[in-house]
C-alpha cells in the first residue's frame, strides 16, 4: 500500500466489550483478498509510552477482506485516560508490513456496572 492508512476514529465506554466489523477495500472499490494474512492491532497512549491493549483481530472472510476488531469488558476497564491511539497493521505471507487503518479513540464513562 503506497498511501497513507485510513482514518477510523470511535468511542468506547470503559468496563464494556466493542467491537467493529471491518472491510479492507482496494482504491479500486474490491474487497481486499486477506488470504495468507495477519492482522494485528494496538493501542497505546498518545505519547506512545503506555500500551492500553492489544484488540483482537480475527479474519471473518478472506475473499471479502473482513475481519473484526474487538476488546474486551476487562481491557477496557483498565482505559483510565480519556483518549487513546491505535492502529492496525496487516502482515503478508512474506513477512511485509503495512498499516491500514489508524485512530483515535475516546473514552466514556458509561455509568452502569
Amino acid at each position: 500500500m503506497a498511501i497513507a492508512p485510513g482514518r477510523y476514529d470511535m468511542t468506547i465506554q470503559r468496563r464494556s466489550d466493542h467491537s467493529v466489523d471491518v472491510t479492507l477495500k482496494d482504491s479500486g472499490g474490491s474487497a481486499v483478498n486477506l488470504s495468507g494474512y495477519s492482522v494485528a492491532s494496538q493501542i497505546w497512549d498518545k505519547e506512545r509510552t503506555v500500551k492500553a491493549a492489544d484488540a483482537t483481530c480475527t479474519i471473518t472472510s478472506t475473499a471479502g477482506g473482513t475481519f473484526t476488531w474487538k476488546v474486551t469488558d476487562t481491557q477496557t476497564a483498565d482505559f483510565y485516560l480519556d483518549e487513546y491511539q491505535y492502529d492496525v497493521q496487516l502482515t503478508n505471507g512474506s513477512g511485509l508490513k503495512e498499516y491500514w487503518i489508524e485512530g483515535t479513540i475516546s473514552m466514556s464513562q458509561g455509568y452502569t456496572a
